[in-house]
């Protein structure tokens, strides 16, 4: 729906509405000065990440995020935020404020996700780590950001899988000591993409919260990873809810948007809201359709999978 028809007809959608309508008059307006209403927001907080509905706000991710807000998302993730400039973080961290959004995760500069494994126990996996981590704060003062990601590479496939689970939590404990003093939450992310990754489910990454026993050391859960990997997705977040700081999304197969695929995406909403979780949920996942085309169908995809309540 265009906003501009959305005031013609004089339809207003709620209390919810009207408050983001107020923060959004200071942040984004039309061409002719003017502040419109923005989309109802969700029930759910989704974070999309640029380039998601740049046919639609263009190629400026500033652009894309006054765009995301019209729509109603509330919330950005950026994995390579720490890659971005100095200028272009402080910018992107401006425009969230004046909107009223919040910045979600971005990735620890540790190299690729299976390079320096903190499984080995090497001192120069540790460094690299470490001074990823110390990038990271500076990076979260300039975007607001309270999470980043952490994956702690492959296996050290020649140390018994005791030994190596011991490393990466003496590595970790190091790492939330740089980041616990600023407010910033590590989140660990079980990947599916190959068996070489040491950290695959939930639950082992559950038993590494643990141990490492610091809330700046936490889950980050990926629902489509997940289902790739255990399946049975409700009842492995119910078992590790302790543990869980940030949820992602992308259906399977083909990791597009919520509807595409197997994932009964409504009811695992309704699950996660009614368990009280509020924070942000990662769109990390692509758009099933090319275009503006496709941009409108995620949105539509959206609605009709946050419609639980």
């Amino acid at each position: 729906m265009q906003r501009r028809n959305f005031l013609q007809k004089g339809i207003l959608a709620g209390a919810s509405t009207l408050v983001g309508s107020a923060a959004f008059a200071t942040g984004n307006k039309n061409e002719k000065g003017n502040s419109p209403l923005a989309e109802k927001t969700f029930n759910l907080n989704y974070g999309p990440h640029d380039g998601m509905f740049k046919n639609s706000g263009g190629n400026d991710f500033i652009d894309q995020i006054k765009y995301m807000y019209d729509q109603g998302f509330r919330s950005i993730e950026d994995n390579g935020m720490t890659g971005r400039s100095t200028d272009q973080q402080t910018k992107i961290g401006e425009t969230l404020a004046k909107l009223g959004m919040t910045m979600g995760v971005f990735v620890v500069p540790k190299g690729g996700n299976g390079e320096n494994t903190l499984a080995a126990g090497k001192q120069e996996n540790i460094d690299i780590f470490l001074k990823g981590c110390r990038q990271s704060v500076e990076v979260a003062k300039r975007v607001n950001a309270k999470w980043v990601t952490v994956v702690p590479g492959d296996f050290e496939r020649n140390l018994p899988i005791g030994i190596q689970t011991g490393n990466v939590i003496d590595a970790l404990k190091r790492g939330a000591e740089i980041l616990e003093p600023h407010g910033i939450i590590m989140v660990l992310e079980p990947l599916s993409d190959t068996p070489n990754l040491f950290l695959r489910t939930s639950t082992q990454t559950y038993e590494i919260c643990r141990g490492v026993n610091s809330p700046s050391c936490k889950i980050l859960y990926d629902i489509y990873h997940m289902q790739k990997n255990e399946g049975n997705l409700i009842k492995h977040i119910e078992l590790t809810w302790k543990e869980i700081a940030y949820f992602q999304i992308g259906d399977n197969p083909g990791r597009k948007e919520p509807t595409t695929g197997e994932i009964n995406y409504k009811n695992v909403f309704k699950y996660i809201y009614e368990k009280g979780y509020r924070g942000v949920m990662g769109m990390e996942h692509g758009n099933s359709k090319p275009g503006k085309e496709g941009e409108q169908a995620l949105i539509k995809a959206y609605r009709e999978s946050d419609n639980f309540l």
